[in-house]
C-alpha cells in the first residue's frame, strides 16, 4: 500500500507515521528552489558539465527532483545527463504526487510524466527514465542506511538531506547515516538542507563538510549549506581504472538486442559508435524472433534471478514506451503466466493492492484467455510482447552509431601505435574498425572471441503462422512450459506464434519437423483449446517455423564487465542473455554505460556484480586479446 498522506485545509501534506509535514506553509517548489538548488549553487554549478549528480536522501512527494528537473530542462547551459538518486522508504501514492505539484503549473507535465512511471516500487532500487533517456531517477525503496550500504559508489555532486525533522525522524540524521552519505562526496560537492540542528551539524563536520548558516525561508530563519572539504588527505579511489575521462570511439560486436542496446546507452553519453554486424542486417540472430514476451519472473522467496529480471523488465519497459509504437511494435497487455498445481506460490508479503505488478490470476483472467476455470495461473500487468527487431532498429537509430552489416570480426589486437586504440579485423585480416574500447555482443558467435568463458549456445524454434478467420485466440500472451502470443500486427497479416525448443549446446539454424511436432505438444499442455483450433495447420503442415541461437551462461545470467582482469579498461563483454534478451539487453547495457562513467547504477552494488564477467565460476580468468 501507498504510504497515506493527510491534506490539511490549507494544502499542507501531513505523515501521519512521522507526525510532521512533508513542507512548510511557505510551499514546497519555494522551498526546494530556495533551500536545495539556491544552496548548492544550482543551475550554475553545473553549467557546460557533461553529467550531473544529485543524491537526496528523503523523496517524500518529489517537489525537490521536479524542481530540479524544470531547472534543467530551461537551462541553455544544462549537462547531457542529470542522475538524480533518492532515497524513500515510504513511497506516497500517485494521486498525492499529482496533488503535491498541481498548484504549481509549471511542475504539472513533469509531475504527470513522473507518475506515469511511479508503480511497482517493491523494496530496491528503481530506475525511472525522463527525457529520451537524459533525466535518470534512481528510485532506492528502503531504510536510509541499509539503501546508502547497497549503492554502488559514485561522486555525488550535489547533496540534498531533506527527511522529516530530526526529533521525528531520528535515524534519517544520524551520524552513522550523514557518514554513509559523506561516502558519496567528492571534494568540492556541495550539500544543502533546511535543518540548521546541532545535532546534525555535529555529524556532519567530522565527516569532511565546511558548514555555514545562510537565510531559510519563512517561517524558518535559516537553512544550512555545506562543502565537502575535509583537511585531510582523500586516499580513496574515486573511480575506478574502467572509468574513461570522456566519451571516444567504441566499436561494438553485434547488431542484436545486447548490441543495439550497448550502442544506444552509450551514444547518448556522446560516444561515437560503430557496430559491427556478421549478418546482412541488424537483428539477423536470435532477436529476429517475430515477438517475443516480456515478463517478469516470480519466485517464492524473490530470488537473485526474479530481482534481476524485474529490472530488466522495466527497463525495456520504459525503452519500449519512449521508442517503439503501442499495439504495433509492442503491446502493453499484460501476460498470463500458467503453473502447475501448487507451484504459484508468491514472496511473503505481496499483496493482490501492493506494489508488487504480479499476482493470481482471477477467475475473469482465467476466463478472458480462455483456460479452463481450475487453471493455476499468475497474472503479470506489467509485461507484453515485443518486437525484437522493431526496437533493435529503434536503439539504432540514436544519433552517434554507424552500423556496418555484413563484416565478421575474426581478431581484436591492441594497436602497436600506443597501448590503445584497438583494431578489429575480419577473417582475412583486413581492418575493420580502430577504438577506444569494444564490446562483444555478439550472442552465441562471442565464444570465437571470449573462448575462456562459459558461452553455450541454446537453440530455439517456434511455429507461426497468420490468424485465419475464426481463429480465438487469447487477447494477451500465455506463458509457463512454452508461450503462445497472438494478433501481433504485420503488414501480411496478423500473426500468432507458439514455442519455444530450448536445445543446449546445439547452434544449427536448419528447421526440424520435430520440433514443430514438440512444440504442438508443448501448447496443447500450455492452452488446450488454442492447441485445439490450430491442430488442422499443425496436421496439414500449413504453418511456418523459425529457428534462432541463443547464448547463456552457466547460471542464466548476463556477463557484463571487462574480457580479461588483466585488461580491464580495452575490451568488455554484453552477452549471454539467454532466453531473456528483452529483459536483459536495456539494462545491461545501462550497466556497463554506468560502469565506464563513475555513474550511480541502476542496480544495488551487490546485484551488479551478480552480473560481472568476471564473477565466481561464471567468469574465469583467461588471457587478454592477442596483442
Amino acid at each position: 500500500m501507498a504510504e497515506p498522506v493527510t491534506w490539511g485545509a490549507e494544502g499542507v501534506p501531513h505523515s501521519a507515521r512521522f507526525g510532521d509535514i512533508y513542507h512548510s506553509e511557505s510551499g514546497a517548489l519555494a522551498q526546494a528552489r530556495h533551500v536545495f538548488l539556491g544552496g548548492c549553487g544550482l543551475p550554475a554549478a553545473w553549467a557546460g558539465q557533461s553529467q550531473w549528480r544529485i543524491l537526496e536522501t528523503g523523496f517524500g512527494l518529489g517537489i525537490s527532483f521536479l524542481t530540479s528537473w524544470q531547472a534543467w530542462r530551461e537551462d541553455p547551459r544544462r549537462p547531457g545527463l542529470l542522475h538524480f538518486v533518492s532515497i524513500e522508504a515510504h513511497p506516497v501514492g500517485r494521486e498525492d504526487l499529482l496533488r503535491a505539484a498541481a498548484s504549481h503549473p509549471e511542475l504539472a507535465p513533469l509531475a504527470e510524466a513522473l507518475a506515469a512511471q511511479w508503480c511497482g516500487l517493491l523494496p530496491g532500487f528503481h530506475r525511472l527514465v525522463f527525457e529520451g533517456g537524459r533525466l535518470l531517477l534512481t528510485l532506492c525503496v528502503g531504510d536510509v542506511q541499509a539503501m546508502l550500504r547497497a549503492q554502488h559508489r559514485f561522486d555525488a555532486d550535489s547533496i540534498f538531506l531533506d527527511g522529516f525533522s530530526p526529533e521525528r525522524n531520528p535515524q534519517m540524521w544520524s551520524a552513522e547515516t550523514l557518514k554513509a552519505v559523506a561516502r558519496f562526496a567528492r571534494r568540492g560537492t556541495r550539500l544543502a538542507t533546511w535543518s540548521v540542528s546541532r545535532p546534525v551539524r555535529d555529524a556532519l563536520a567530522p565527516c569532511g563538510f565546511r558548514l555555514h548558516k545562510a537565510p531559510g525561508l519563512p517561517p524558518k530563519r535559516d537553512c544550512l549549506q555545506g562543502v565537502f572539504d575535509p583537511s585531510w588527505p582523500l586516499r580513496r579511489q574515486a573511480q575506478g581504472p574502467e572509468v574513461v575521462p570522456a566519451p571516444g570511439r567504441c566499436a561494438v560486436i553485434g547488431a542484436g538486442l545486447a548490441g543495439a542496446a550497448v550502442a544506444a546507452s552509450l551514444a547518448r553519453r556522446g560516444w561515437q559508435v560503430q557496430v559491427l554486424e556478421a549478418g546482412l542486417h541488424p537483428a539477423a540472430g536470435a532477436s529476429g524472433l517475430p515477438a517475443g514476451v516480456l515478463a517478469p519472473h516470480v519466485s517464492p522467496d524473490d530470488a537473485l534471478l526474479s530481482r534481476l529480471i524485474r529490472a530488466g523488465v522495466r527497463a525495456t519497459w520504459e525503452q519500449a514506451a519512449m521508442l517503439l509504437a503501442e499495439g504495433t511494435d509492442w503491446r502493453a497487455s499484460g501476460v498470463l503466466e500458467r503453473r502447475g498445481a501448487g507451484l504459484a506460490r508468491l514472496p511473503e508479503g505481496w499483496s493482490a493492492d501492493g506494489p508488487n505488478e504480479s499476482w493470481h490470476a482471477s477467475p475473469e483472467q482465467l476466463r478472458e484467455a480462455g483456460l479452463p476455470a481450475d487453471a493455476t495461473a499468475i497474472w503479470h500487468a506489467r509485461a507484453g510482447w515485443v518486437r525484437p527487431a522493431r526496437l533493435v532498429e529503434a536503439w539504432l537509430r540514436e544519433p552517434g552509431i554507424y552500423v556496418r552489416t555484413g563484416s565478421r570480426v575474426a581478431r581484436i589486437e591492441a594497436s602497436s601505435r600506443a597501448v590503445g586504440p584497438w583494431v578489429l579485423r575480419d577473417p582475412e585480416g583486413m581492418l575493420l574498425a580502430e577504438a577506444d574500447r569494444v564490446v562483444i555482443a555478439a550472442g552465441h558467435q562471442s565464444a570465437a572471441l571470449a573462448p575462456a568463458m562459459p558461452l553455450q549456445p541454446v537453440r530455439g524454434q517456434v511455429a507461426w503462422g497468420r490468424m485465419a478467420e475464426g481463429l480465438r485466440l487469447p487477447p494477451m500472451p500465455i506463458n509457463g512450459d512454452g508461450h503462445l502470443i497472438a494478433h501481433v500486427p504485420d503488414p501480411a497479416g496478423a500473426l500468432w506464434l507458439t514455442g519455444a525448443t530450448f536445445d543446449r549446446d546445439e547452434d544449427e539454424l536448419g528447421l526440424r519437423g520435430q520440433d514443430t511436432e514438440s512444440n504442438r505438444q508443448r501448447l496443447a499442455r500450455l492452452h488446450p483449446e488454442a492447441a485445439r483450433q490450430l491442430a488442422p495447420l499443425f496436421g496439414r503442415g500449413e504453418l511456418q517455423a523459425w529457428a534462432g541461437v541463443r547464448c547463456a551462461s552457466g547460471d542464466r545470467r548476463p556477463l557484463v564487465g571487462p574480457l580479461s582482469p588483466d585488461a580491464p579498461a580495452g575490451v568488455w563483454l554484453c552477452t549471454a542473455m539467454g532466453s531473456r534478451g528483452l529483459s536483459f539487453a536495456a539494462l545491461c547495457a545501462e550497466l556497463l554505460a554506468a560502469r565506464w562513467h563513475g555513474e550511480p547504477l541502476a542496480l544495488p552494488a551487490s546485484q551488479a556484480r551478480a552480473l560481472d564477467a568476471q564473477r565466481g565460476p561464471a567468469g574465469r580468468r583467461h588471457n587478454a586479446p592477442s596483442a
